[in-house]
């Protein structure tokens, strides 16, 4: 049985075992048995995944197609695989006691799976991904270059990161334009930031949404005026910015704004 790679799944099937092999030995599991693999096509990477005696499998596939092969190939994986979309799913409900995640995630929602993983953070112990290069490197940059950003922050909040290695583009059928890389997540210590980690979002997408302004300009266009007060951080740009101080710019922003409805009831 032939599956068809669909540009509109952003499918793009790993073909090099080595590689399969590696991504799959990257995943340390010491914290959780459980791991699921999102997108599991041909089962390149399933096929490795399944030989390890340490973990327990899971799959989530919304190809059909892709389904019915694996149901074929892999019969002894078919009770854990779930045919569904990923970023539909439920964790809690699924895998209450947490769950580990690996896979050759789809281009097209690559940072959309991070920012579901972001969700259940406290059920997902440990992430290896293949993504396009640009979104591994954006992902695990630190703060003072240019692909720091949105993601780049919300994912260093609650997740040790590291970028593993480079794949080329001749290893996939149909090879992408791009180069890929493999990064692993690994949850920390912080439960909780030390801020109103809901305004820590609006603050973090308010100066990032106008990188090339100022931290001033961008908070006052979302906040308003803040009474000519400023922080320390007003006269810089987002990119320089690591978790630590965007905490810090959260608490000062909560403070002004309780100040204002007082002052203006």
């Amino acid at each position: 049985m032939y599956v068809r790679p669909k540009k509109h799944l952003g499918q793009h099937f790993l073909t090099d075992l080595s590689v399969a092999r590696r991504i799959a030995g990257s995943l340390k599991a010491d914290r959780c048995r459980s791991v699921l693999e999102v997108g599991c096509g041909t089962g390149v990477l399933t096929q490795f995944l399944l030989q390890r005696d340490d973990i327990m499998l899971y799959g989530a596939e919304v190809d059909r197609e892709s389904v019915a092969y694996l149901h074929e190939n892999y019969p002894q994986f078919s009770d854990r695989l779930i045919e569904g979309d990923f970023l539909k799913m439920d964790l809690e409900k699924r895998f209450p006691k947490g769950v580990n995640i690996i896979g050759n995630f789809p281009y097209n929602i690559s940072s959309q799976i991070f920012f579901r993983i972001l969700a259940y953070r406290d059920l997902v112990p440990e992430v290896v991904g293949m993504v396009q290069r640009e979104v591994a490197v954006r992902i695990a940059e630190k703060p003072g270059t240019k692909d720091y950003g949105i993601l780049s922050v919300f994912l260093q909040a609650y997740y040790d990161i590291e970028y593993l290695f480079t794949v080329s583009e001749g290893v996939f059928n149909p090879p992408p334009k791009v180069k890929s890389a493999v990064i692993r997540l690994v949850r920390n210590g912080v439960k909780q930031l030390d801020c109103d980690e809901q305004l820590f979002v609006k603050v973090v997408k308010a100066v990032f949404n106008q990188r090339r302004k100022t931290v001033r300009n961008s908070l006052r266009a979302v906040f308003g005026d803040f009474g000519g007060e400023e922080h320390d951080t007003f006269p810089l740009r987002p990119e320089v910015l690591g978790v630590d101080r965007f905490v810090d710019l959260t608490n000062w922003v909560e403070a002004r704004l309780k100040n204002r409805e007082t002052t203006n009831p």
